[in-house]
């Protein structure tokens, strides 16, 4: 858990660049600092998936002129994938921005700044996504870089069909949810990790097996308990099960 909290530090001390459009005003008093703190609840308590989906959620709902919102997530910083898109119309207008190799998602991922478009149909930077941005209906955007994992990066793309939709506020406000979102995404891609190597590695299905009988537990509970461990030790749940297999204890056992 390492290198999770390493991101959360980052995204404490360092949650982003503002765009060049920002000028400092006030975000208001915060009022949304109870519905971000239930947010950040919910993202450490669902699944890889849910998470994506509750962090499109939420910027739809927490972030002023908000209409549309996506997320692109980038392996390796190569290849870009979009996910949990409010509307099929924000999958192609992602999707055609990885086909130009342009637009405000790729450059917000790229350059770590804060991308605000106010006004699609005069926008010069990215001239082929913009005219058919525009032609699909999009007036204005904003699109927040997420410190995920390494070299896995990510991108929340905000959307909206007015001219001039977003503002200071909705960067101020959006950069919270996005640092939320960039450790609940790191978060997750750890616990997918391990799930993934729960299906492929013989000995972590006996250490499960004997946490299972030792504890009269479900495997889904052996499992957690496993991670657990991995947590407070900083060791692979890998080591962890091996160590157990091999000697019968459990290092970092919380119970």
């Amino acid at each position: 858990m390492q290198r999770v909290e390493e991101i959360q530090i980052r995204a404490k001390t360092e949650p982003g660049q503002p765009s060049v459009h920002d000028h400092g005003s006030s975000a208001g008093e915060y009022q949304l600092a109870t519905q971000l703190g239930d947010l950040a609840r919910s993202l450490n308590q669902e699944s890889p998936g849910a998470v994506l989906e509750l962090v499109v959620a939420a910027a739809i709902e927490l972030i002023p002129g908000v209409e549309e919102a996506s997320l692109s997530i980038v392996t390796g910083r190569k290849e870009v994938e979009t996910v949990a898109p409010s509307s099929e119309l924000l999958r192609r207008l992602d999707d055609l921005q990885v086909a130009l190799t342009e637009g405000p998602c790729l450059e917000s991922i790229y350059s770590e700044r804060t991308i605000r478009v106010r006004d699609m149909a005069s926008e010069t930077r990215w001239p082929g996504f913009a005219a058919k941005a525009t032609a699909a209906g999009v007036g204005s955007m904003l699109a927040f870089q997420l410190f995920v994992v390494g070299d896995n990066l990510g991108a929340l793309n905000l959307y909206s069909s007015q001219v001039d939709a977003f503002d200071d506020d909705s960067e101020h406000v959006g950069l919270i949810v996005a640092s939320h979102a960039a450790v609940a995404l790191a978060d997750a891609q750890q616990v997918s990790q391990l799930l993934e190597a729960v299906q492929s590695r013989d000995v972590i299905g006996q250490a499960k097996g004997i946490l299972m009988e030792r504890y009269k537990i479900t495997g889904h509970q052996a499992f957690l308990l496993l991670a657990r461990a991995s947590q407070h030790t900083n060791k692979k749940l890998l080591t962890l099960a091996e160590d157990l297999v091999n000697s019968g204890e459990l290092t970092g056992s919380t119970d």
